[in-house]
Formats: structure tokens, sequence, C-alpha cells
């Protein structure tokens, strides 16, 4: 699909009805939760950016999505209501013409928009809008769902159909109305009139499975996305007759456990995929910033600590691979420029168990290789055990000081291997300047081979 070009089946998406924005008539963490549920921290008017929440209203079909087809309509005319969240620059010139559509994830029964989190220095530094789809029902009637954290706020909304509808029936045509609403808005624009040039799909984890049904049973159907970028894959295969751009990127969690080596599916000319070594599905990059916005909005934690291997969480930076793949899609689905390919992380069984082959210092090999996995101060990977999402965790042992001094004999060795590695990633294309710039900037402030005094 050219670039914002339009089809005769987006056309048949109908544009739903927007209202807002949505006034926050209270500052995030007032008690009232008048506020749009986790609403960045960013001080984005500093950085001319703003965020706003819409209501979007029309009406959905529900589908049959049998594997790897196209999807047929069970019912149709099911009113629905819910919202969308929007951060956008608040000026065309510092717009990129690519939007970013996420589906928001709900695992944890509220709307945490992940991916926006683990890549919103680079969206807002590179000029991206972005547009988080509340389109799953736990995200809205759940316990912790919108109404129930703000009824005053969302009271109004609904994707069941007056409880009609059960499951997340209405999701897929919830989704593909917000993005017609950015292609073609009725009532309000989302944003704010910007010259849109691109609209992607993205998704994580649970957001991920659903987006790879979407893609397989209801493309097709809409074509109302120029692309998809499908991250912390839970093993679903994608279709190879679209031609649409897809762009997967997985940790080693997702490899270990949850069926993407069973899922993997060559490269083409629609379809790349990126596996980084020594990653864990959750990330500890996120930690902080989510243990914050969950605790200011009163929402369930996080609870790493429980886990098996402590300290839970890998430290290998995902987000910095998944920095650079905004940037190839973008590419890739205006002018066709195909993005480099990486080498996939090295298995020795697809199991099940899956069995990674492992370095003697337990790190996985293959696959793309940050410095924090080729260089290693710790042993990063995928694997934790325990209650809960505790599998999901990864685990990050640092290393003893008899086998870091045995590894980096002085500071400027480590410094010149962290450099060495990460130049190569940047030449390779699998990350950005700045990043590379930022951990570059790590290892020459650590201690690593200091003698100490």
């Amino acid at each position: 699909m050219a670039a914002f070009g339009g089809t005769a089946a987006a056309a048949l998406v109908p544009s739903p009805t927007v209202t807002g924005p949505i006034p926050a008539n209270a500052p995030p963490g007032d008690p009232s939760h008048d506020y749009p549920q986790v609403a960045t921290p960013l001080d984005l008017a500093s950085l001319g950016y703003v965020e706003e929440e819409y209501f979007f209203s029309g009406t959905a079909n529900v589908y049959n999505t049998p594997p790897l087809t196209t999807a047929t309509v069970l019912s149709s005319g099911h009113p629905y209501k819910s919202r969308v969240i929007v951060r956008r620059p608040t000026s065309a010139a510092k717009f990129n013409g690519t939007v970013l559509v996420e589906w928001v994830n709900v695992t944890s029964g509220y709307n945490n928009d992940v991916m926006f989190r683990a890549s919103q220095d680079h969206l807002i530094r590179a000029g991206y809008a972005y547009v988080g789809v509340s389109a799953q029902r736990v995200g809205i009637h759940g316990p912790a769902g919108l109404i129930a954290w703000s009824p005053a706020r969302y009271g109004t909304l609904d994707v069941t159909d007056h409880g009609t509808v059960g499951n997340d029936g209405l999701s897929y045509d919830v989704f593909s109305q917000a993005a017609q609403a950015i292609r073609t808005p009725v009532g309000a624009s989302i944003l704010g009139g910007l010259p849109v040039q691109r609209v992607v799909a993205i998704g994580a984890s649970q957001s991920q499975g659903r987006l790879v049904t979407y893609h397989n049973s209801i493309h097709k159907i809409a074509e109302v996305f120029d692309g998809y970028v499908l991250y912390l894959g839970l093993g679903g295969k994608l279709r190879t007759d679209l031609g649409v751009k897809v762009f997967k990127v997985d940790t080693e969690t997702d490899l270990l456990f949850l069926g993407e080596v069973a899922a993997r599916q060559d490269d083409s000319d629609h379809l790349r995929t990126w596996e980084v070594a020594g990653a864990s599905h959750v990330a500890f990059s996120d930690f902080a910033l989510r243990v914050l916005l969950v605790t200011r909005d009163s929402l369930p934690p996080p609870t790493p600590q429980l886990c098996t291997q402590q300290p839970a969480l890998s430290h290998t930076p995902a987000f910095h691979v998944l920095n650079a793949v905004y940037e190839h899609v973008s590419r890739w689905v205006t002018d066709g420029t195909p993005p480099p390919t990486a080498p996939r992380v090295n298995v020795l069984s697809a199991g099940p168990p899956v069995v990674l082959e492992r370095t003697s210092l337990g790190l996985s090999t293959g696959g793309i290789q940050l410095s924090q996995q080729a260089v290693p101060t710790a042993v990063d990977n995928g694997v934790n055990s325990g209650p809960g999402l505790c599998f999901l965790y990864g685990s990050h042992t640092p290393f003893d000081a008899a086998t870091l001094s045995r590894l980096y004999p002085n500071h400027g060795s480590y410094v010149s291997a962290v450099s060495h590695v990460t130049n190569d990633n940047l030449a390779a294309g699998y990350i950005l300047p700045e990043d590379a710039q930022a951990d570059m900037q790590a290892a020459a402030q650590s201690d690593i081979g200091k003698k100490s005094r």
C-alpha cells in the first residue's frame, strides 16, 4: 500500500464520530482521576508536544478470524464508544509525517502504553505523532479499566454493545475506525490538522498477538495501515500474501517461552524480524517509570521483587533497537527502502523446551548483540520464574570482581570494546546515533576496569 495513498477497502471503513479533546479537569495523581489514565509525566509543552484525549464512537462488526485467512462477518451494527490518547507535535514543522497507532496493552488490567513509554524520548525527538487506542474490553470494563478507575470521566464508554458482546469481538473494528479517524476525521480532528503521510500500527506482547490476528484477518478488509511494528511476540505466524510491511522485534524471553522460535519466518520484501540477544520481555529500562505511573494512578504494580531469580529484569536495552525500527519502517513504507536484515539468535533445540546456544559465561549467541551482551558486565537473559508474570521478567546477574578483572584488565580496554561493538551496530542500522552515544558515554563514565585504591 502506498504511503497514505488510500484504497477502496480503506474507504469502506466507517469514520467514527470523534469528540474532544476531553479536558483534564484535575492534575495527574488527583484522587478524582479526572485526567487521562496513565497520562505521561513528561513536560510535553517544553518539547513542542501536547497530550490530548478523545472519545470516538460508531458501529462495529464481530468477526470470525480463522488463522492465516481473511475474516468473515458474524454480526454487525454493534454500537461502541471508546477513547484514544494522543501525543503529537504542536506544529507541522516538527511533525515527521508518521503516526504510530498503538493497540494499548491491557494484560495488567489497565491501559498500559508499552510502546510509547519504551521509545518516548526518540519518538518526541524525531517528531512522530502517537495515538494509543483502547480497543479491548478489560481496559475499559475491567476492575482497573477506565470506567471503574474514573466513572465520572469514562462512564459512557462501552465496547460490549451493552453487555451483549462478552469478548473482544468489537476490538478489530474499534482499532480500524481509530485509524480511519486519523485519515478522514468526522467531528474533531485528533491530530489537530497535522499533514499525515503514514499510519503504522504498533503493539507489544498481548497487543502484538492481537495485531497478528488483525494483520492476517482484518488488514485485507480494512487497509487503513501502511505498516506494522510487532514487539514482544507470542508465537503467531503471519500471512505471506498481503505485501504490507511488517517489522517484528523479539527478545530472548519470546524465543524461549512464548513460541517465537516455532513462529519464525524468513525475511522477505515485506517482513523483517530482529531478535535481541539477552533482552527480556519486561524490561528494566521501563520499570521505574511504570512504577511511578501506576503508583500515581492507584493501579496494580509490577512485582519483579517476587521472582525467583534476583535481581529480575534484563538490562539489555531492546528499546534501542525498537527506536531504529521506527526509522526503517517509515522509510520502507514511504519509498520502499528495505531495512537491513539481522542474524537470528542461535537455537540448539526448538524443543520443547527451546534451548539457546550460550557462551561459557551463560550469554546467548547470535541475534543482535548490543554492547551489554557482547561486552558484558553481567549475565542478562530472558529467564526467570515465580508467581504471576515472573516468567516474562528475565534477570540480571552482575559478574563478580574477579570475572570483571579477567575480562577487562583496564578501563580503556572496556571502553574500547564497547565503542567497537556499538559503532558496528550503528553502522549495521540496528541502533541510532543518540543511543549509540548514550551507551559509549555510560561505558566511559563507569568504573569497569578501574583499579580500586
